[in-house]
């Protein structure tokens, strides 16, 4: 959360239980220059401001944090690279660096940011769309990759990112991460193949594709035969989706994302 010395806001910590107070303090730091820890809830002496949860929450306050190292951060979460915050609760300071650290030791805090999960999504059907405008709407990053003309009109009029899908395979300039999710709606499964067979060989902490389990045997026995990928198609996920045989593509749609969900963070089921 930034707050600005003419009042104005950019995030949010509380959902509105805090910000207007924490508004008051924030101000206060930005005079004085010096960084400030403040409480609200269980274990603090503002004893006016409760959270309804009934829990409480320390916020550090830290005036004219250095616009180089926020630089830093922001270029590195534009590449989608991991990266760790460090700041000195007792002076401000901050600093950026790219190993994987989340500590807290005396006044020095540690927090690790990871990037976001991004949405590569393949298909036709309201299945391939739903889905895409569901994730869009949560403000994940997304590309839906269709051949399907009609598919595309309906992503993007729900003013989702669509391309056109011109071979059934993955375009080469597609970047591909371990916070890559890569899921695909076709009904026929000749069409996923290729897609899958490059899928299960990157960095994706997630591939899936729909269909019944018998269709989900039948992908990897193809996959399998072609000997192209080695034992990867194993990790291909199928049935998608936490709730079984969905059929309405808005329940599949919040089924699939749950599961995806539910796999970074690693959750076992």
């Amino acid at each position: 959360m930034a707050i600005f010395q003419d009042k104005s806001v950019a995030g949010s910590l509380s959902s509105g239980c805090v910000e207007a107070d924490l508004t008051h303090h924030a101000i206060e730091c930005l005079n004085s220059g010096e960084p400030k820890i403040v409480r609200y809830g269980v274990g603090s002496g503002i004893c006016d401001i409760r959270l309804p949860c009934g829990g409480g929450i320390q916020i550090l306050l830290v005036p004219n944090p250095c616009r180089e190292e926020l630089a830093k951060a922001e270029a590195l979460a534009t590449k989608r690279q991991e990266f760790t915050l460090r700041v000195d609760t007792d002076t401000g300071q901050i600093q950026i660096m790219t190993c994987n650290e989340q500590t807290h030791a005396g006044s020095v805090f540690s927090k690790r940011f990871s990037p976001d999960i991004r949405f590569l999504i393949f298909g036709k059907g309201a299945e391939a769309s739903t889905f895409a405008r569901l994730v869009n709407s949560a403000g994940y990053e997304h590309v839906i990759h269709s051949p399907d003309k009609a598919t595309l009109a309906d992503a993007t009029f729900a003013q989702c990112n669509a391309n056109h899908l011109t071979s059934l395979k993955i375009p080469e300039d597609e970047v591909i991460d371990d916070q890559t999710a890569i899921v695909l709606f076709f009904h026929d499964h000749e069409m996923e193949l290729q897609i899958l067979a490059t899928a299960v060989q990157s960095s994706a902490f997630y591939v899936g594709a729909q269909g019944s389990q018998k269709a989900h045997q039948a992908r990897l026995s193809a996959l399998k035969k072609s000997g192209t990928i080695g034992n990867a198609w194993n990790s291909i996920r199928g049935p998608i989706g936490l709730i079984p045989s969905a059929r309405d593509p808005r329940v599949l749609a919040v089924s699939v994302l749950a599961e995806i969900l539910e796999a970074e963070q690693g959750v076992v089921t």
